[in-house]
């Protein structure tokens, strides 16, 4: 069975190379402005990537929706936050979340269980 984490990454990481090998001065500030939105500041980091989860999720992106979810994940958010948080996005972006809703929860999965074989 493909795994859906490592699969994500790994395209992710490739195309990014792709795009920043190019060397566009404008992808380079908007990857850099990303990577240093999400950074502590006044917030923590994990209610950053909460926020930008529930963003995400409410603007349908899903490749956004796993970034966070992973990013999450590695931050030590526990699955009944990612799920208030997710709740919150299915409220505020309608029935129509609900798809990316199944897909996170998904992804999720994925991580746990990754989690679960990488520590076998």
């Amino acid at each position: 069975m493909p795994n859906i984490v490592t699969e994500f990454n790994e395209y992710r990481s490739k195309m990014n190379e792709k795009l920043l090998a190019d060397n566009n001065k404008i992808v380079k500030r908007i990857f850099n402005l990303d990577t240093n939105a999400y950074a502590a500041g006044a917030l923590d980091v994990k209610t950053k990537e909460l926020l930008g989860l529930v963003a995400s999720a409410v603007l349908r992106c899903d490749d956004c929706v796993k970034y966070h979810l992973e990013t999450s994940f590695k931050e030590g958010i526990t699955k009944e936050e990612m799920m208030e948080a997710m709740g919150i996005a299915t409220l505020v972006g309608g029935t129509i979340v609900v798809p990316h809703l199944r897909r996170a929860y998904e992804f999720w999965e994925a991580l746990e269980n990754q989690t679960t074989t990488e520590e076998l």
